[in-house]
């Protein structure tokens, strides 16, 4: 989609990449669309070396961003929020990695939205409390997959990019307002 644009143009393809960002798992999704057709193109984890130092983690997260980025050209990438729990630490260190991942997009002018676990399980399936497994039921629905997306990291990486396209088709204004 272009900048000067204000509606989805039907005619051209549109990439989008999904990530569920995490310091030991990455969830990533790569969806095609072309007017209402989606296509799944790539999914699946960036997992860096458990015993690596948190800074490599990223460093490992970042590279294969950058790979993933290079190999399909997204237009835009869907990137799921922190959500804060009771502990500060991992709340710090998921959002560094949501950080990590965003700034791969920028690097290429790719823009960014962002949408809270609660809103991509209430626009996949419908409810904002469903389980993993009911998440990547849907997703394997909606994007005719013969089998279940696996792990659960790309599975829900793949329905925030289902999620941002779902705001894209259904209503604009909310799709822009979530633009990071």
């Amino acid at each position: 989609m272009t900048s000067s644009s204000n509606t989805l143009d039907s005619e051209s393809e549109h990439i989008i990449i999904g990530i569920d960002p995490g310091t030991r798992v990455t969830g990533y999704g790569v969806i095609a669309l072309s007017g209402r057709k989606m296509k799944t193109l790539d999914y699946g984890c960036i997992r860096p070396p458990p015993d690596a130092l948190l800074s490599d983690r990223y460093l490992v997260i970042f590279e294969s961003l950058e790979e993933l980025i290079n190999t399909h050209k997204p237009t835009v990438m869907a990137i799921e929020t922190p959500f804060v729990s009771k502990n500060i630490q991992s709340a710090l260190k998921l959002g560094t990695a949501q950080g990590v991942a965003i700034m791969g997009a920028k690097r290429k002018q790719i823009k960014v939205f962002g949408y809270s676990p609660r809103a991509v399980k209430c626009s996949i399936v419908g409810t904002g409390k469903a389980s993993k497994e009911q998440l990547q039921g849907a997703v394997a629905r909606y994007l005719n997959l013969s089998e279940l997306p696996r792990p659960y990291d790309a599975a829900d990486a793949l329905a925030i990019a289902l999620c941002h396209i779902q705001g894209m088709q259904n209503s604009l204004s909310r799709y822009l307002k979530n633009e990071i």
